[in-house]
């Protein structure tokens, strides 16, 4: 099976061995209001470095994690946005620093955003149950190389699919050469043999929006 290889991988590939595993410090919890329903499954919500809380949650949630959805930064290079999309934020650098060395101070931007999504997937892998499947939003700037890694730690077998969606509904007028209307999502199971996606019938109502819009790209063209 064809690998990727960057700058720095080999500091990283085991990196989440090395992460510590910390206690999560429990701050507040959530009451209902009278009629609505309670917090049954125990939902958490978790401020902190998201490999150290992946790690923490390890002993409690290894292999038992049905449904894992993740949108990680795009690496865009967008600093100016609700979060800093840029891998040269301080924070990662920091961090490159500490796991890739000296090494880390060439890297390329998609060495290290590779550097910085490598041991979290590999955590994430760790929590999914054999039935689970893991759904990962991303666009163009990482999507080629996200597959690549996301086939060498899932395996190429659990691929399930590279679902397109519509993001946008109207032309960018300040578009270089295409105007972009589409992310993704990749889909990959922990055991696709295991698992079993239960099938669902569309309304009528979908069904006539979905016609809409194919009239209006056959009117409009690109």
């Amino acid at each position: 099976m064809p690998t990727l290889t960057w700058v720095g991988k080999d500091k990283v590939v085991n990196h989440h061995h090395d992460v510590p595993f910390r206690v999560l410090n429990k701050q507040y919890s959530f009451t209902a209001d009278n009629h609505s329903p309670s917090n049954s499954i125990q939902n958490r919500v978790i401020h902190g470095d998201n490999l150290e809380a992946l790690k923490s949650l390890l002993p409690e949630f290894e292999g038992k994690v049905k449904c894992i959805y993740i949108d990680p930064p795009y690496n865009t290079g967008n600093e100016g946005w609700v979060y800093n999309d840029n891998v040269n934020d301080p924070k990662i650098k920091k961090w490159l620093g500490q796991v890739v060395g000296k090494e880390g101070e060439d890297l390329s931007r998609h060495d290290k955003w590779l550097c910085m999504m490598y041991p979290r997937l590999k955590l994430l892998h760790k929590l999914l149950a054999d039935d689970g499947v893991i759904f990962v939003s991303i666009d163009d700037n990482e999507q080629a190389n996200l597959k690549l890694i996301m086939d060498e730690i899932w395996g190429v077998n659990n691929f399930i699919a590279n679902l397109v969606w519509q993001k946008k509904h109207s032309p960018q007028g300040d578009a270089t050469y295409f105007s972009i209307m589409h992310d993704y999502l990749l889909v990959y199971a922990k055991k696709s043999k295991t698992h079993k996606f239960r099938s669902f019938h569309e309304t009528e109502k979908q069904t006539n929006v979905v016609s809409n819009q194919i009239m209006i790209c056959r009117g409009n063209g690109f």
